[in-house]
């Protein structure tokens, strides 16, 4: 079975900044009630892919756009990344109140985002 997308995020030095222009750019609905103010996006179109916005911790470079892929097991997918000539970035590791995640770069350098318990 292939695994879908199911998430993606944006983020930058200024999260706030970029809810709203987001926000209004597409008419999302963004909800940042929760501890860390990410914005959580509601595109009101029934079926989307849902979202997030928001800061990338002090210190880190911004301009980072990621897309999710649902897997069932985030060890065994970074594996096969691996041996297909990716590297982990980030091992499995529990969002607070959420799923667990991992991230790993493909040969060419690109971030993307493994999500499991969605």
């Amino acid at each position: 079975m292939a695994n879908p997308v199911v998430h993606f995020e944006v983020l930058g030095k200024d999260g706030p900044k970029l809810q709203k222009f987001f926000g209004e750019l597409f008419g999302w609905k963004i909800n940042t009630d929760n501890p860390m103010s990410y914005g959580i996006v509601d595109t009101g179109v029934e079926g989307a892919i849902g979202g997030g916005i928001g800061g990338v911790p002090e210190g880190q470079p911004g301009g980072v756009v990621t897309f999710y892929v649902q897997v069932d097991d985030l060890d065994v997918a970074l594996k096969r990344a691996e041996q297909l000539g990716g590297r982990t970035v980030n091992p499995p590791m529990e969002v607070p109140g959420g799923p667990r995640l991992a991230h790993f770069a493909d040969p060419e350098g690109n971030v993307v985002g493994l999500v499991t318990g969605m």
